[in-house]
């Protein structure tokens, strides 16, 4: 197992179709569903941009539903 501070990977921030994010080794193609974000660095960079960028960690389709609701219950019937 690799330390992290022995870790000398270049990875990529990656997002996928719900606005997830994840981190992938940058010499690698990205996993089926996940689009680069344009961020790479080191581990702690590119989750530290995470930490900066993600911060409704709730997937986007259930943030959608959740918004119609509260339209739906806003308006009289």
């Amino acid at each position: 197992m690799i330390d992290d501070a022995d870790d000398t990977t270049i990875y990529k921030v990656v997002l996928n179709h719900e606005e997830q994010y994840s981190i992938w080794p940058a010499h690698r193609d990205n996993p089926l569903g996940w689009t680069d974000s344009g961020k790479s660095g080191t581990k702690a960079e590119c989750l530290a941009h995470i930490n900066e960028v993600w911060k409704d960690m709730r997937p986007l389709s259930l943030r959608k539903r959740m918004e119609e609701q509260a339209r739906q219950a806003e308006t009289p019937s």
